[in-house]
């Protein structure tokens, strides 16, 4: 039973942490105009890092030059990908944005395959090609016409997210590194550059914090500690009591919950094609996901049956 209670809290948890990342784009989405994105992320990546220095800090160990050259190179991409993303909220609706970048799930195992030269089976391409089709129809809310600006930015933000995953796997292999030191350098690397654009680009940060009332103070602070430091934390916290393929399989349902709060608490107007679009990138991503896992498996018992992992804990 206590085993149960453990697992059910495991769940739960990682399921609200799902359920944050889904209403991100939302709560971003109130918080964001097009002059107003690079010091929105300049304040939310300063706040995040801040804390999770003070956690490295409380720890009382010293983050290692493997660590810091790694988690330069991967804030580099990760700015890449908070940008790319956030500017395509401005101009796009929190449930489009919340589903397009869902399809990292199909462009990493792509992009991996490529890097390794290992080929994906044919049920993948066909679980990509129905997730995209559904992009197409949700894009065009109903009519296969071209995806507006906000979505190929958030389509960019999502093949960026898969270089950054693909990189971390790489640049990590078999090497001892402290993943809360890897996030807390990436973000700090985040907030220096997102703070230097903000010199020359959009609104100052004291300007856009001037724009600030109660309202909109308490969602930036919900962005911050909720999506970024307590996300993060969780599923650091998760992964070492529970199997990967069991948080990818929760974190997963985070087009669900965007798809769910965008409509329902934004508002956002979708047509019937349109929801039979969301039904495909489900489909097409859900299914992507579990072939792609079972492609993995089969692939890594048949080079080394008896091999432990020794692969480093996800970030």
């Amino acid at each position: 039973m206590t085993v149960l209670l453990a697992r059910f809290r495991v769940d739960l948890l990682l399921l609200v942490v799902a359920v944050s990342w889904g209403s991100t784009y939302l709560v971003a989405k109130e918080l964001v105009s097009p002059s107003s994105v690079v010091a929105l992320l300049a304040l939310r990546m300063l706040l995040a890092a801040a804390i999770m220095m003070a956690l490295v800090t409380a720890r009382r160990n010293q983050v290692t030059a493997g660590e810091l050259r790694v988690g330069v190179i991967l804030g580099v991409l990760l700015t890449a990908v908070f940008g790319f993303e956030t500017f395509g909220i401005a101009h796009t609706s929190a449930t489009n944005a919340g589903l397009i970048i869902s399809l990292t799930i199909v462009f990493t195992p792509i992009l991996e395959s490529v890097v390794s030269g290992r080929r994906l089976p044919g049920r993948f391409v066909l679980a990509a090609l129905i997730a995209v089709l559904g992009v197409l129809l949700l894009a065009g809310n109903g009519a296969l016409r071209p995806p507006t600006f906000g979505d190929l930015l958030v389509l960019a933000a999502a093949i960026v997210r898969a270089v950054h995953v693909t990189s971390m796997h790489k640049l990590t292999a078999g090497r001892a590194m402290d993943s809360l030191h890897l996030t807390t350098v990436q973000l700090a690397t985040c907030a220096v550059l997102f703070t230097a654009t903000s010199l020359f680009y959009g609104d100052s940060i004291p300007h856009f914090l001037a724009q600030f009332d109660p309202g909109r103070g308490m969602l930036f602070l919900y962005l911050v500690l909720a999506c970024t430091v307590f996300a993060f934390l969780v599923q650091t916290w998760a992964v070492r009591r529970t199997s990967p393929s069991r948080v990818s399989l929760l974190l997963g349902t985070e087009p669900i919950w965007a798809a769910i709060i965008g409509i329902t608490i934004a508002h956002d107007s979708v047509a019937v094609a349109g929801y039979f679009g969301i039904a495909l990138i489900l489909a097409g991503t859900a299914w992507g996901r579990s072939v792609e896992q079972s492609h993995r498996l089969a692939a890594d018992t048949e080079v080394s049956p008896t091999r432990d992992s020794g692969t480093p804990e996800p970030l």
